[in-house]
This record gives structure tokens, sequence and C-alpha cells, in this order.
């Protein structure tokens, strides 16, 4: 199967998210392993909407400790304590959390300086534990708002679905 993945960039970020979730489907059918779903959804992300990072922190120790998962972009920070910055806080707090500036968020781990904005939603699987973080990063600030919340919300809700856990 050889896929490309479509340039969304044009779309109002409502539009771009529903035909994401379509690829995720279409691209994922019959597949249930969560590792290939992170790669996948990553790559049609960053691919599609020209983020700066787009990648997964998996869930290593739970309540302790992320690890890096499949991503597309710069080099990421390969462990993150629960608790400690955007995504840390995400984890401990098991929520989807906006920074429109990273500089002013207290604790932020700068992984690539070049980051100005950042969401990272929480991955649960099909018991409701929490598997891993969907962290997005962009160069822009306030990058992401409602609609990106929203649709990313519902995209990684293929783990609970799908993967098999």
């Amino acid at each position: 199967m050889a896929e490309t993945i479509t340039d969304l960039r044009g779309l109002p970020r409502e539009a771009a998210y529903a035909e994401l979730r379509d690829q995720v489907n279409a691209v994922l059918e019959g597949i249930d392993d969560p590792i290939a779903g992170m790669a996948t959804i990553s790559a049609l992300l960053h691919g599609a909407l020209g983020f700066l990072w787009t990648g997964f922190y998996r869930v290593a120790v739970p309540g302790k400790l992320l690890r890096i998962g499949p991503y597309q972009g710069s080099l990421g920070c390969l462990e993150i304590t629960f608790g400690k910055g955007v995504c840390g806080t995400a984890a401990a707090e098991r929520r989807t959390v906006i920074v429109d500036d990273v500089d002013q968020f207290p604790g932020h781990i700068a992984c690539d300086a070049r980051s100005r904005s950042e969401i990272v939603v929480p991955v649960f699987d099909r018991s409701g534990e929490l598997i891993a973080l969907l962290d997005v990063d962009s160069e822009d600030l306030a990058a992401f708002g409602d609609e990106d919340r929203s649709g990313l919300e519902e995209m990684v809700k293929w783990f609970r679905t799908a993967a098999a856990n």
C-alpha cells in the first residue's frame, strides 16, 4: 500500500480533522497494534497539518514516567516525569492541556527551542487506563484552540476502540 499524506493546511481545522479521522480509520482498518496506531497518527497529523513536532509519549511507569514513542519532527525528550512540563501535567491530571505560549507555562520542558505553543491530549485504552499522550508543538504562538482539542480528542479515541491493549 503506497499511501500519500494530503496537505490539509488550507482547510478550516474542523474540516481537516474530519478528513484526518477518515484517513486514520482507513489506514488502520484491521490493525489493533497501539504502536502502529501511534506511528500512523503521528505521520498523518504531521504531514497534513505541518506541525513542528507531532508524537506520543507512552506511559512507561504508571503514575510516574512517560517515555518517547512514535513521533515526527526533531528529537524529543526521551523521558518526562508525571507532573513535570506540559506532558507531565496532562498525564497527572488526565486532561487535555493547551498552552498558547510555552514560555509562560511554569516548568515547561524545552525539547525544541523553536516550540512556541503546544497541545497535549491524553490517550486511554479500552479499560480507561492512560497509555500515552499525544503531544503536538507549533512554532507559532496560540496555534491551538477548541477545534484542535475536539479534533485530536476524537482521533485518539481509536485507541479505546480498535487497539488491543
